[in-house]
């Protein structure tokens, strides 16, 4: 009789942790207050290391438009889309537009294979501890956000990008 009553007492206990848990990861994700950066709002500046080593800060770019693009190694949309990027970057570099692609918290040896694959010189822009991608609130990669020359937000992309789309959302922030 008594081991029945500490094993119902034990699941009983389990349960409640269990209710409890769920209980506020949903609190958590529908009821706070999260700073997704939206359309309109100043870009939040950021310092990341780009494939050299040298500190690259988002703010130093004001005055030019940024294409600031987060991904994956792994992610096959990320894949496709960046030859795209190359040629637009190659495109609109000279017209005041600069990619900055963030890669979310991959080794450098994966990121390294990944740019020498597809050629890519644009800078490529390290973020080991998410730290930026958190401030960002990042969900799903890619997710791209298009800057003004005054580091204000004006479109914010998710999903895979043809071609002619980068090329537009260029024109749109060349300045």
């Amino acid at each position: 009789m008594k081991n029945k009553k500490t094993r119902f007492i034990l699941r009983l206990s389990l349960l409640l942790i269990m209710i409890s848990a769920i209980t506020y990861t949903l609190y958590q994700h529908f009821f706070t207050e999260r700073n997704r950066v939206q359309v309109g709002d100043q870009a939040p500046d950021f310092v990341l290391e780009d494939m050299e080593g040298n500190k690259v800060q988002l703010s130093d770019l004001k005055g030019r438009g940024v294409f600031l693009n987060f991904w994956g190694t792994w992610c096959e949309p990320c894949e496709q889309e960046m030859p795209y990027m190359e040629r637009q970057y190659n495109q609109y570099k000279n017209l005041g537009v600069e990619i900055l692609a963030v890669n979310v918290a991959e080794s450098d040896v994966a990121i390294e294979s990944f740019v020498k694959k597809h050629g890519l010189t644009f800078p490529v822009l390290k973020d080991k501890d998410r730290a930026v991608t958190d401030a960002y609130d990042i969900t799903p990669i890619p997710t791209t956000f298009l800057i003004d020359n005054n580091g204000k937000v004006l479109e914010v992309i998710t999903g895979t990008m043809t071609e002619r789309d980068i090329a537009n959302y260029m024109e749109l922030i060349k300045p």
